[in-house]
């Protein structure tokens, strides 16, 4: 069975069901779990990218407005870094061994390759449940890990239902 669970979390609000999945298993299995969180401007709760002012002769941003975002991406990395650190707690008060792993990038590649050096038997990742367009300009986490990850991949859809419903249709095209 699974011994090294990693465990793909975000800032949405289906990381709470994610991380809860994850330590029921890891409970059930007596795995033990790498929470890892992929810091990227896209992500919810992320400070925007700067911009740089158009009264600006040279293309280049002012800079309080680089310190300013410096400040506020510090802001977000503690906190990502604070939640981490709770949900490594939770899992250690149950009796699961675990640590974390927070890093800035590209979230897909970066769960791989996490999950590569850790040695992962599987890897649970959300999914936001975009298709079609939204998925095509949006793309999908956990589409990427599942066709790049060496080991196994479990895709946990949200109970919330925050995707828009697919119409049956569709859904009988999409399965043709």
């Amino acid at each position: 069975m699974f011994k090294k669970i990693l465990v793909a979390l975000d800032n949405s609000a289906h990381r709470q069901e994610i991380f809860q999945k994850a330590l029921d298993l890891a409970q059930a299995t007596e795995a033990s779990l790498m929470l890892v969180h992929v810091l990227s401007p896209y992500e919810e709760g992320s400070p925007g990218i700067p911009i740089r002012s158009y009264q600006a002769y040279y293309p280049v941003l002012e800079d309080s407005t680089w310190r300013l975002y410096q400040k506020r991406w510090e802001e977000f990395e503690a906190q990502g870094i604070a939640q981490l650190r709770e949900e490594l707690e939770l899992a250690r008060r149950v009796g699961v061994e675990a640590e974390f792993s927070q890093a800035a990038g590209e979230p897909a590649a970066t769960i791989c390759s996490v999950a590569n050096s850790w040695n992962a038997d599987l890897i649970m990742v959300g999914s936001r449940g975009r298709r079609g367009l939204s998925e095509l300009l949006l793309g999908s986490v956990s589409n990427y890990v599942m066709h790049h990850a060496d080991c196994s991949v479990l895709v946990v859809h949200s109970r919330a239902g925050n995707a828009a419903p697919v119409p049956p249709a569709a859904e009988a095209t999409a399965s043709t």
